[in-house]
């Protein structure tokens, strides 16, 4: 993935990072309480656990498009 260096895009990015890392937050805590739920949709946990696992590899790629380039 290209590194980006226009500033204006850095500030986009950190935003929408900042926006992920919520909802994934968010997710963490609602399978949580759906497994203390005896009673829980199975479906339903695995749906919130893909979508968690979706969060977090869009959450990883915004971060490594934050590195700046080091010099060869």
């Amino acid at each position: 993935m290209s590194r980006i260096s226009d500033s204006a895009e850095i500030t986009r990015i950190a935003h929408r990072l900042a926006e992920l890392r919520l909802e994934h937050r968010d997710l963490d805590m609602a399978i949580d309480r759906l497994h203390q739920n005896i009673a829980a949709d199975e479906l339903a946990v695995k749906r919130l656990k893909k979508r968690k696992l979706q969060l977090k590899d869009a959450i990883a790629r915004l971060e490594s498009a934050l590195i700046p380039d080091e010099p060869a």
